[in-house]
């Protein structure tokens, strides 16, 4: 059976064609149906490119202002969903010029002098995915307040901190949040390095070797944000490493989301009962009245998989592209844009969650008299006050521990009698040092968990991550 074929070819890379491509062509080939987000950006850019060519004499003042007047009310139309958009114009770049030589004519015609839709495409990217990041930079920080409030809050609430998830040592709440604003803090440091390496313009490098007009690129790269532009045409129309570092950076902080929302799973469950759930961010089960399920960390949770697949997707798109642009690259804009909302929806729905999750402070301080929590900081009494090697009081600390679970007790329920039937030069003393809060208190060290400690993290938090 044969595919049909439309007759005419009236694109604007049509001259040299005489048929049009078939209607299976029309659909794989076009982009309009994803990249139409990017109209503000190219009419922008193409603003700017109409100024620099009245300003080198290449197009007149009053071409350029027509030009302009006409993709503002380009704008405005697609704004207010006045454009239709056709499979057969293929992506936003051409809907927009052929709708501006229908307002101004031939006069628009003009407008693609000393442009390709390599540079223009790239440009284009490149400005939505500087305001993107910098969009993502400030729900991060709304975040880390989120978490930062709530550590002010809990500066002496005790819970279990677990290496292996098995019960470790005793820890403040405030310090386990705090360690989730960091990891956000080197997302956000990684947004700003990610913007200055990248914030160099593509435009005016023309489809792959420059052009023969006397264009200022210099003038163009400023007026869009630009520090400079690129300084080597092919590597500005084919490079993607800004996407690429882009959708890296969303899968770095989906892996901070994706542990943070493990951990709301696990401490809302029956067995932990560490929280409570919000319940504008839960959802019950049609068959089980009783259930308040953690749905909206469960889905952050997976949804780590999905940005990481769009990594790895791009990644093996750009693998092996010869210089300079190839239509493969057209597949950079889905998984940009899908990661990009995804990763927007999770941080505001995190930020959503922490403000509104309640702890049971009790429930957590009971846990903690599970696992022989305060065991190291016996064998630092040790240490401490007989003078023993760390290794020799591990060993006699660790045959208390079996003793108590012998006899099915914690090491802070056992009697001097039975630590002396151990070591007969343990004293009362050490019963000052295995609580809880002796514990938690006595960690002053750089970092450690001790409210004193909390107390400067926190100061220092605001003011490195809050106050820029």
């Amino acid at each position: 059976m044969k595919k049909k074929i439309i007759k005419k070819n009236k694109n604007l890379w049509g001259g040299r064609f005489s048929e049009k491509p078939s209607e299976l062509m029309v659909k794989i080939n076009a982009s309009i149906s994803f990249d139409k987000k990017l109209y503000e950006k190219d009419i922008l850019a193409s603003k700017v490119h109409a100024q620099m060519l009245s300003n080198q004499n290449i197009i007149t003042k009053h071409e350029e202002n027509k030009i302009i007047k006409a993709l503002d009310q380009i704008q405005k139309e697609i704004k207010n969903n006045k454009m239709k958009f056709k499979n057969e114009m293929e992506d936003i770049h051409t809907h927009i010029e052929n709708r501006l030589i229908e307002l101004v004519g031939s006069i628009g015609k003009k407008l693609h002098t000393a442009r390709s839709r390599n540079d223009q495409v790239a440009t284009d990217v490149k400005l939505w995915v500087r305001e993107e990041n910098q969009i993502i930079d400030n729900l991060l920080k709304e975040l880390q307040k989120s978490l930062i409030i709530k550590a002010e809050k809990n500066i002496f609430s005790i819970m279990p901190g677990f290496t292996h998830l098995q019960v470790a040592q005793p820890i403040t709440l405030a310090h386990h949040l705090l360690a989730y604003v960091n990891m956000f803090g080197r997302d956000r440091l990684n947004i700003h390095d990610l913007i200055k390496r990248h914030n160099y313009s593509p435009l005016g490098s023309a489809a792959l070797a420059g052009t023969t007009f006397n264009i200022n690129r210099e003038q163009t790269a400023s007026n869009l944000g630009f520090y400079s532009p690129m300084n080597n045409s092919l590597d500005a129309v084919s490079d993607r490493d800004f996407i690429l570092d882009t959708l890296n950076l969303s899968c770095s902080i989906f892996i901070h989301l994706s542990r943070l929302a493990e951990e709301i799973i696990l401490w809302s469950s029956s067995g932990f009962n560490f929280i409570n759930l919000p319940e504008k961010f839960s959802t019950g089960s049609s068959i089980m009245p009783q259930k308040r399920n953690p749905d909206a960390a469960e889905l952050i949770r997976a949804k780590s998989g999905r940005v990481l697949g769009n990594y790895v997707a791009l990644f093996n798109v750009m693998k092996a592209l010869p210089l300079a642009y190839s239509k493969d690259m057209q597949e950079d804009k889905e998984p940009l844009f899908d990661s990009i909302e995804t990763t927007k929806t999770a941080l505001k729905v995190m930020s959503g969650m922490i403000d509104e999750i309640s702890f049971n402070q009790d429930n957590m301080l009971n846990f903690c008299n599970e696992g022989h929590i305060t065991a190291t900081d016996f064998a630092d009494w040790l240490v401490e006050n007989i003078k023993l090697p760390f290794r020799d009081a591990h060993n006699i600390t660790g045959k208390i521990v079996a003793l108590a679970d012998k006899r099915n007790k914690q090491i802070h329920e056992l009697t001097i009698q039975d630590y002396k039937s151990i070591d007969k030069r343990i004293n009362k003393e050490i019963f000052k040092k295995i609580t809880l809060e002796a514990s938690v208190n006595s960690r002053k060290s750089l970092g450690g968990t001790s409210p004193e400690n909390i107390k400067k993290e926190l100061v220092f938090a605001k003011e490195k991550w809050l106050d820029e």
